[in-house]
């Protein structure tokens, strides 16, 4: 069997390192920290949030090493490990504290993006979003996920192939856009 190199096939970083070699992963490390926070922070962390929970998946992926076993592609282990870590931080935020006042209170204005919103639209950018979060809110989950990154990714967290994450998003957004007509008509405003 011949070895295959190449920046494609580099060395898995946990098996490297259970064998002594931590430079895999050291540079697994210096090429993932921007990824992990850009994830964490797309999520809703703030930017130094997301960078303490990058650096934490870097430890558990460290401290799982002697266990760990490669089965899949390692950018894939290493997204769902991202993913567990934030499901875990959400549920202690939960358990702190009403987890979506905590995420709306990190947004970021309009005005500091340039965008100048009239003092009456603002209500009405306010009162819109919030009801949009809280209709992804109660998407199922499956169906919620794929708002959050790419469709490759999804399907490399979830196990899906990439065109089951596509249709998800199909139904989902057809779901959404169904509620927000209801919600409309019960205003009186459709």
């Amino acid at each position: 069997m011949r070895a295959m190199t190449g920046p494609r096939f580099e060395r898995d970083p946990l098996v490297a390192l259970r064998s002594g070699d931590p430079l895999p992963f050291e540079a697994f490390v210096r090429a993932w920290t921007r990824k992990l926070v850009a994830y964490f922070h797309h999520q809703g962390a703030s930017t130094s949030r997301a960078e303490d929970l990058a650096q934490e998946v870097f430890l558990r992926l460290y401290r799982s090493a002697a266990r760990y076993r490669p089965r899949e592609r390692f950018s894939a282990y290493c997204y769902r490990a991202a993913r567990n870590l934030w499901i875990d931080e959400c549920r202690r935020t939960t358990a702190r504290a009403d987890g979506s006042r905590a995420r709306s209170e990190e947004r970021v204005p309009l005005e500091s993006l340039g965008v100048h919103v009239a003092p009456d639209k603002a209500l009405l950018v306010a009162e819109e979003d919030g009801n949009l979060q809280r209709l992804l809110g109660e998407l199922p989950s499956g169906q919620r996920a794929v708002f959050e990154l790419t469709y490759p990714e999804i399907g490399a967290l979830l196990e899906i192939p990439v065109g089951t994450v596509k249709s998800r998003m199909f139904h989902a957004v057809r779901r959404l856009r169904s509620a927000w007509r209801e919600k409309l008509q019960r205003e009186g405003v459709a």
